[in-house]
């Protein structure tokens, strides 16, 4: 397929840039996979919406706070980078945004500061030196790294805005989305209504967002990530799919987890490794029945996931609906639940 199948309907005014509160009051587009209306309700609504005996799956990953600012040296210009993958010796994987070659140095506050070692198409190394230890400089200078398309700059409040309730490891540099609208109230009105919740982990990397830049999606290098999925996630997972109950993926990084840890039969098994499954149109789902997911930008592979699910004009149809109703978009936006 090319990535121009994959323009969809947008509308930039009406990215959300912070959430609906309380989260559960977010909209939520219901989308029938076999055809038919859509219809629109609140993420509130999810206990009669699913039924009971289905198991509603979350990613309890950890969105750490590894957004930092520096100021280049000399020169003083400002520079934000995200701390990506640890590689030992003070020398880190990063995202960076600036004009920077090797050897560039750059200046934290806390006496701290970073010597750009390599800088690439396959990325950009730094090493950092720091009076305290790296992790209390993160701790003290860190911000959420929230996405480039929410142009303010973090708040203290995002550090629980961009955090689900369930939030359990750090790994991640950007949150599960889907999750962020689920409370502990609702999550108490599911298991009241006779639906169980299980937790796996993908840890959100680069490769989750990292631009299609090919003309054929399949010509698309995915990327690894970490993911975890135990061995009492497959135990309750395999008990309901065998009382005939449905497998409600909150996420794409759930959808991916899932869908890794099932073999060729459909037979999932427990999964600690690495993932980098790319799930685009004509792909045969294993686990899932059910999906929840945030409406996601154009030409991305999380909307090659959805497409994936629901068939492509089906889903562009639904983002038509969804935009004419003015449904905010994205991170902080509403819903998508596709039946």
């Amino acid at each position: 397929m090319l990535l121009s199948d994959f323009d969809f309907p947008f509308d930039p005014t009406l990215i959300a840039d912070r959430p609906i509160e309380p989260r559960e009051q977010a909209r939520l587009l219901v989308l029938p996979r076999g055809g038919g209306a859509c219809s629109h309700h609140r993420v509130a609504d999810l206990p009669t919406l699913l039924a009971p005996g289905d198991v509603v799956v979350v990613n309890d990953t950890k969105v750490a706070a590894v957004r930092l600012t520096g100021r280049k040296c000399p020169g003083g210009g400002k520079i934000e980078l995200v701390l990506v993958k640890d590689l030992g010796e003070d020398r880190w994987e990063v995202l960076l945004k600036g004009k920077v070659t090797a050897g560039q140095v750059i200046e934290f506050d806390h006496h701290a500061w970073a010597t750009v070692l390599t800088r690439g198409p396959s990325g950009t190394v730094i090493r950092i030196t720091s009076r305290s230890p790296v992790h209390e400089l993160i701790r003290a200078i860190g911000q959420m790294p929230l996405p480039p398309y929410i142009k303010r700059a973090p708040t203290e409040a995002d550090r629980t805005w961009y955090q689900t309730v369930f939030a359990r490891v750090e790994g991640s540099i950007a949150a599960p989305t889907a999750g962020l609208h689920l409370t502990n109230d609702l999550l108490e009105a599911l298991r009241h209504r006779g639906i169980s919740t299980a937790a796996v982990t993908l840890h959100v990397g680069p490769a989750t967002f990292r631009p299609v830049t090919v003309a054929r999606i399949q010509d698309h290098p995915m990327g690894f990530e970490r993911v975890e999925v135990s061995a009492e996630a497959v135990a309750m997972i395999q008990r309901v799919k065998a009382d005939g109950g449905r497998i409600v993926a909150v996420g794409t990084t759930v959808v991916r987890a899932l869908e890794t840890a099932a073999d060729a039969g459909g037979t999932l098994r427990p999964r600690n490794g690495e993932t980098g499954l790319f799930i685009s149109p004509g792909y045969r789902f294993r686990v899932v029945d059910v999906m929840m997911t945030n409406f996601h930008l154009p030409r991305t592979t999380l909307l090659m996931l959805v497409s994936a699910f629901t068939g492509l004009e089906r889903l562009r149809q639904a983002y038509r609906e969804a935009i004419g109703e003015r449904y905010r978009l994205y991170s902080y936006g509403d819903a998508m639940l596709i039946l």
